[in-house]
Formats: C-alpha cells, sequence, structure tokens
C-alpha cells in the first residue's frame, strides 16, 4: 500500500482542515491494514510533512487524532509507536470501517451483530414507550421505503439503515443514539453479506415491519422480542457461514 502518495498529488486544492482529515483516513487505515505493525516506530514527523506536503501544525493534529482512536501512542525517547489492536477504539465509526477494509473476517462482523443484539432490542423497546409522533413517523416511512425496494422502486440497502437507525434515535437514550454513526458504518457491509447468505437480494420488509408495528402500537415487549429476533436470523446465519456453534 503506497500510503500518501495520491493525497500528496492533490494536497494543493485543499485547506489545512481537509489536508488533516485525509492524512487520518490514510494514516488510519495503514496501521489498521498493518502496514505498520504494532510496537513498531511510526515515520517521524518530518518524514510525514514530507510525504503528505503538509505543514507541522496540520501534521501534529492528524497524529493527535489518531492517538484519540487509540492507534498511536507517543513515548519519552521511543518516539511515536503503533498501538496493538486491544487499544484501539473500536466503538471509532473511522476504525470499524478501516477494520472492514481488511481482508474479510466474518468474526469482525459476527462481534458486531453480538453488540447489536444486545443494543437494538432495548431501543426498540424504548422507542416503543417513548418515541415521539415525528419519531414513529420515520420508522414507519423506513419499512415503507423497504417495501418500495421490493418492487424496485427504492435503495434497499438505504432503507434498511434508514430503519435501524430510526429505531435508534426513537430510544431517546443519549448513549443509544451514540451508536447511529457506528451502526450505519457496519450495516454498509455487513447487510449485504446476511443476505447474500440468505440466498435473498434484500432483507425482509416484513420482519421490518413487524417491528414498526409493535413500536408504534407501544407494545415494548413484543417490540423488543421482535427486533431481537430480527437480529439473532442475521447473527445465525453468520456463525453458519463461519463455522461456528449456534450460540443462545
Amino acid at each position: 500500500m503506497a500510503y500518501g502518495k495520491e493525497m500528496t498529488e492533490e494536497s494543493g486544492s485543499h485547506d489545512g482542515r481537509n489536508l488533516t482529515a485525509k492524512i487520518v483516513d490514510d494514516l488510519g487505515l495503514a496501521i489498521v491494514t498493518e502496514h505498520f505493525r504494532s510496537g513498531s516506530p511510526f515515520p517521524t514527523e518530518a518524514e510525514l510533512c514530507e510525504r503528505y506536503d503538509a505543514s507541522r501544525p496540520v501534521l501534529r493534529e492528524a497524529v493527535k487524532m489518531l492517538a484519540a482512536k487509540g492507534l498511536l501512542v507517543g513515548r519519552k525517547r521511543a518516539g511515536t509507536l503503533v498501538q496493538p489492536e486491544d487499544n484501539w477504539n473500536l466503538l471509532d465509526p473511522d476504525v470499524l470501517r478501516w477494520m472492514l477494509q481488511r481482508d474479510f473476517s466474518i468474526d469482525l462482523l459476527i462481534d458486531f451483530t453480538e453488540i447489536r443484539l444486545a443494543i437494538e432490542p432495548r431501543a426498540a423497546t424504548l422507542a416503543a414507550h417513548s418515541a415521539s409522533g415525528p419519531q414513529r413517523a420515520a420508522i414507519v416511512a423506513a419499512t415503507e421505503r423497504m417495501a418500495a425496494a421490493d418492487r424496485g422502486e427504492e435503495d434497499a440497502l438505504e432503507a434498511d439503515i434508514a430503519f435501524h437507525i430510526a429505531v435508534l434515535r426513537a430510544s431517546n437514550n443519549r448513549f443509544l443514539r451514540q451508536f447511529t454513526d457506528l451502526t450505519e458504518t457496519t450495516l454498509r457491509f455487513s447487510i449485504r453479506r446476511t443476505n447474500e447468505y440468505k440466498g435473498v437480494p434484500r432483507a425482509s420488509a416484513r420482519d421490518h415491519k413487524r417491528v414498526a408495528d409493535a413500536i408504534v402500537e407501544g407494545n415494548a415487549t413484543l417490540a423488543g422480542t421482535r427486533m431481537y429476533e430480527l437480529i439473532y436470523g442475521a447473527l445465525e446465519l453468520l456463525l453458519v457461514a463461519g463455522k461456528h456453534p449456534l450460540r443462545p
């Protein structure tokens, strides 16, 4: 991976903020895809400034952002070092996106689907209790988009993502709502995989509507149960595809 090459050629057309974001993306992907090994020295500030045709303040900001994501750490006398994966902030959407660009790992999708199984049924339960009128309407609209996708009138992936994001937002729990970006990042990758394993081109609009109906009716227990069943179905497909035993 020739990190930095394309960016250097176009850096003159970007302001400092855009260049910082591009450097973060380029170096973050290089770290996660093991262009740089854990515990190994990172290129010096001078080397990176030259590679990216960037000023020191821009480069330092990029390194600071990567350190905040758990990818780098500064050590006295040792300089900047690459952190092992156990130190990465796996809940950071950028880190997860970079991980999904590595060689395909079904175990990564299984791990994230397990997290969804712990979060989204609870979000559906809370949404049935506390969603506002507009929030319920957004959930229903997403299921209508999924039905339209069955007729070839909508983008199936975008509609599916919109449904899960709408439910998280409708939970009105400030912590659960923080998972929207992370969920969207992963769903863009996992939905196609699980549909492929099911042998269908898109997720079931009917199954998603069953969740939406329970939320709109205010049936919290049923909403949580149906969402659990929806996500556990995807988990089962991944476990079988990965040749793992099924989990309760």
